[in-house]
């Protein structure tokens, strides 16, 4: 039995592109009220592609997405000859759209349900306020990429988990969507490791097929329960 449960949150907890989207087209919305000359120069497509290019050529933030977002803000701005002052409003009206999520539909439940057995950490390459999310009491520990100076499937983030919980990596369990950065990563820093397969998709690598894979955290958690059963009998 764990000592701790270890979660990954954009698309394990909730789908990210439609957050992403939408906060993209709020912060749009900004522009085109406060500062239309961006809104023109940079709209939302323009705007992605710039943070993609400004996380291509700045790797030393690499593992801070909000660092990105405010870094391609500011060359949005001055590119437009505005205020550079408005980077935090801009980042503020994004951010917050951001946070508001949509979780799948086992996911309330089942954080319920899994924190009543463990402490639950969340382990995220994202930047989601758990907080703003309206999960944050689910939680006790949340470790972030850009605390760690390093992306999942690096061990320095999983290093931090093991720092924050105070349990050794085989005393936790990390459940997490992708194969690479979740399974992969966390298996090679020894935690035990669960493929959370929402669309039932053949294991991709790396390495073998994890022993643990559930087709959302609903039945993650009847699988906890039963362990917690079997444990105590």
């Amino acid at each position: 039995m764990p000592r701790v449960l270890s979660l990954d949150l954009d698309d394990t907890l909730w789908p990210i592109a439609p957050a992403i989207e939408a906060a993209e087209a709020e912060l749009h919305a900004w522009f085109e009220a406060r500062l239309p000359v961006v809104a023109a120069t940079w709209p939302p497509l323009a705007m992605r592609a710039l943070r993609a290019r400004i996380a291509q050529h700045c790797p030393e933030i690499a593992h801070d997405f909000s660092a990105q977002r405010r870094l391609s803000l500011l060359h949005a701005l001055r590119s437009c000859e505005e205020d550079e002052a408005h980077v935090d409003e801009a980042f503020d009206v994004f951010f917050r759209a951001r946070n508001r999520v949509c979780c799948y539909e086992d996911v309330p439940e089942a954080l319920i349900r899994l924190s009543a057995m463990f402490p639950l950490a969340s382990l995220s390459n994202g930047n989601a306020d758990l907080e703003q999310t309206g999960l944050g009491s689910h939680f006790s520990v949340r470790v972030a990429a850009r605390e760690a100076g390093a992306l999942k499937p690096d061990p320095r983030i999983f290093a931090l988990l093991c720092e924050r919980t105070g349990c050794p990596p085989e005393q936790i369990l990390h459940a997490g969507d992708d194969p690479l950065l979740d399974v992969g990563g966390a298996r090679d820093a020894g935690l035990r490791a669960a493929w959370i397969n929402r669309e039932r998709r053949p294991w991709p690598g790396p390495g073998t097929e994890p022993e643990l894979i559930f087709e959302n955290l609903g039945a993650l958690a009847d699988w906890c329960e039963r362990l917690r059963v079997r444990s105590s009998a």
